[in-house]
């Protein structure tokens, strides 16, 4: 088989050949860990500072979890692996031609130049159209979301105390709907479940929290669709032996901040009066995907996900590799092992390339299964033709996503918070602000978002010297003032009797 192309280093003070990785989670961190031994330079280019550890993002809403357990610092982790650099920004714009990446963090520009390309940005909450959805009912796709639904579900618990208190009805406080039956759905609703009717039965007086209702609706007429019919009805006896009511065949057609509406395939419709909603239905690709797409003529499909040739490259550009969660290729489903597997193959291509070695067979993906936990002890999980339920497949998961964790600190913390919220009743991390609530709506309704918080450096600049002379000037006045009633002896004597 032929070497495959090596676009020519162009950086004019190493000469190394540069790799630009785009985006911090599963594809990109696996990408650039796999490249630590090569005679490249890398650089990953990302919107947060940490890699995020998606599939125990419910764990963080729900009080089991700290968001730093499962979102260690990729600074920290890629601290020994000399030849990459990480570099904080969200990726705005791509020129294939030019070879460079343009980022931007509060309003200030990077362009990144590369001669191969990882692109593994992933995939944000889709709410099919009508993203105005998304004020009132948060998706879980970051830990903004995670701690903001915290502070919802929680925050309802504490707002329906002190509604009925005032004798006030609060069913519509104590109604959670969770919209989307699939894994992220089914979890976060047993978790829910478990709190009201397990770990909070105790700790308010005026309601009786396993009172309180916990709806999974979705438009599909099964649970866990991708896990099959069987399956699917286990997990659904499951959930309403839970508590959980079930709505199948339903479809959100309207989203407010007292509830929701929701069409049935009959053409009934309901109404549903709740103050906490979660979105866990449909995904939409980094719209990065589009950006490819206009200047290569790859194919999107109604996901955002691009077309790519079988060894992950872009058409026309073979220093351009997509792996994850953006990718239309062989049905492949929007799983972490998709993304883990498509990075260190493209990693692996593009040593090969720099070594002068034979391009790769086209990529192919090796399924490990799947898994879904309900509640303490009670999981599904479908490895090849195996399918599993119960306590066994509980472990299975437990022990499968504790590999996966980055650190040996964080395992050993989510162990002791696993160990005290699973036999016991305790949420270790049920702190929740105003602020975590608030926050994102109070953002959106800024043009520029958190930029228009910020100085531009410019006008900064600018002002800074009068700032400083003017906060000088009130700083030399207090201190006399402060000085002449120490000396004067007025500390403590009232106003009228000073001499």
């Amino acid at each position: 088989m032929a070497a495959s192309p090596v676009p020519a280093p162009t950086n004019p003070s190493t000469g190394k050949h540069r790799v630009v990785v785009i985006g911090s989670g599963f594809g990109g961190l696996f990408g650039t860990k796999a490249l630590r031994r090569s005679d490249v330079e890398v650089t990953m280019i990302a919107k947060t500072t940490h890699h995020l550890f998606q599939p125990l993002l419910y764990q963080v809403a729900t009080g089991i979890l700290s968001e730093g357990e499962i979102a260690p610092p990729t600074r920290e982790i890629l601290r020994s692996q000399s030849n990459a650099q990480v570099l904080l920004g969200e990726v705005t714009d791509i020129d294939l031609e030019a070879r460079t990446v343009t980022s931007h963090v509060l309003g200030r520009p990077t362009v990144t130049a590369y001669d191969s390309l990882l692109v593994a940005a992933g995939a944000g909450q889709s709410y099919f159209g009508n993203d105005h959805f998304s004020e009132f009912a948060p998706g879980m796709k970051s830990i903004d979301d995670a701690l903001e639904l915290r502070g919802r579900i929680f925050g309802a618990f504490e707002m329906a105390e002190l509604g009925a208190q005032r004798g006030e009805n609060v069913d519509h406080l104590l109604t959670f709907v969770v919209v989307g039956a699939g894994p992220t759905g089914v979890e976060m609703a047993g978790q829910i479940a478990e709190l009201a009717h397990r770990t909070l039965r105790r700790d308010f007086r005026a309601i009786e929290t396993r009172s309180a209702r916990v709806i999974l609706a979705d438009a599909a007429p099964q649970v866990l669709p991708p896990f099959g019919a069987k399956l699917g009805e286990k997990t659904k006896t499951e959930l309403e032996k839970l508590g959980v009511e079930v709505m199948l065949g339903a479809m959100v057609t309207d989203v407010d901040e007292r509830g929701l509406e929701v069409k049935y395939k009959d053409g009934r419709t309901e109404r549903i009066q709740s103050v906490t909603k979660i979105w866990a239905a449909g995904v939409q690709a980094s719209p990065i995907g589009k950006t490819l797409s206009e200047q290569t003529g790859a194919p999107l499909d109604r996901a955002g996900r691009i077309g790519v040739n079988p060894d992950l490259t872009l058409p026309g550009h073979p220093e351009v590799f997509v792996v994850g969660d953006m990718i239309a290729l062989d049905n492949l489903p929007g799983v972490a092992q998709v993304a883990i597997q498509g990075a260190k193959y493209a990693a692996k291509e593009i040593d090969g390339r720099v070594k002068g070695k034979p391009a790769q067979e086209p990529f192919k993906y090796f399924d490990k299964g799947s898994m879904a936990t309900i509640s303490r002890f009670r999981a599904v999980a479908m490895i090849g033709k195996i399918r599993l339920t119960g306590f066994i497949a509980w472990l299975m998961w437990l022990a499968v996503h504790l590999v996966y964790i980055t650190g040996f600190k964080n395992r050993v913390t989510a162990v002791l918070h696993w160990f005290v919220s699973f036999l016991g009743r305790g949420r270790s991390e049920r702190t929740s602000t105003e602020q975590q609530i608030f926050g994102r709506n109070a953002l959106s309704r800024l043009r520029g978002g958190a930029t228009d918080l910020v100085s531009a450096p410019g006008s900064y600049e600018a002002s800074r010297e009068l700032l400083e002379t003017t906060r000088r000037a009130e700083l030399e006045a207090q201190a006399v003032e402060e000085a002449r009633l120490t000396d004067a002896g007025q500390r403590g004597v009232k106003t009228g009797e000073r001499v």
